[in-house]
């Protein structure tokens, strides 16, 4: 009984703990991030970066399109042998298609990631600069929250700090 009571006083304890906090704020982390002028460059460089591989890409999807569509309508007018010609060309393109993408995304996430983790500490010290200088008690992920009140909400503020801490 004496152990019921004691969990009933920690979680009670939890609880409450939130709730005595005098100042509490509500960050969104990864859309302040994705929010600042770095992110918005580093996705333009990106995109001028891959332009080539993107195209590329396009060109694929269209050429596998193509040929698949011949394939559907010439399948009842066609010999089995120039049947057998079409499919192995579609799966040629659709194949090369595949791979091209799925490379192109992996080295867009490379990129995205060595992006992140150089953010990383800059986005820290923008926080605890924040949270010092406004002495917040508590501050909460966004995503945890099922409401915040714009008020509470210091991501605009975090954007901001890290436009300047370039």
């Amino acid at each position: 009984m004496k152990a019921i009571v004691n969990v009933v006083l920690l979680c009670a304890a939890l609880i409450s703990a939130p709730a005595m906090a005098e100042k509490v704020a509500v960050l969104g982390v990864q859309e302040a991030l994705l929010s600042s002028q770095a992110a918005k460059e580093f996705r333009s460089q990106l995109k001028k970066r891959f332009s080539g591989d993107i195209n590329q890409l396009a060109k694929l999807e269209k050429q596998a399109k193509t040929a698949r569509d011949k394939l559907q309508k010439n399948k009842d007018l066609a010999s089995q042998e120039e049947l057998n010609k079409m499919r192995m060309q579609f799966q040629k393109a659709y194949t090369e298609f595949q791979k091209r993408g799925q490379v192109l995304q992996q080295k867009q996430a490379q990129e995205e990631q060595a992006f992140l983790k150089q953010m990383r500490p800059k986005l820290d010290k923008v926080i605890r600069g924040l949270i010092e200088k406004q002495g917040y008690d508590i501050v909460v992920a966004k995503q945890a929250t099922l409401y915040a009140s714009k008020k509470v909400d210091i991501t605009a503020q975090v954007v901001e700090l890290l436009n300047k801490a370039k």
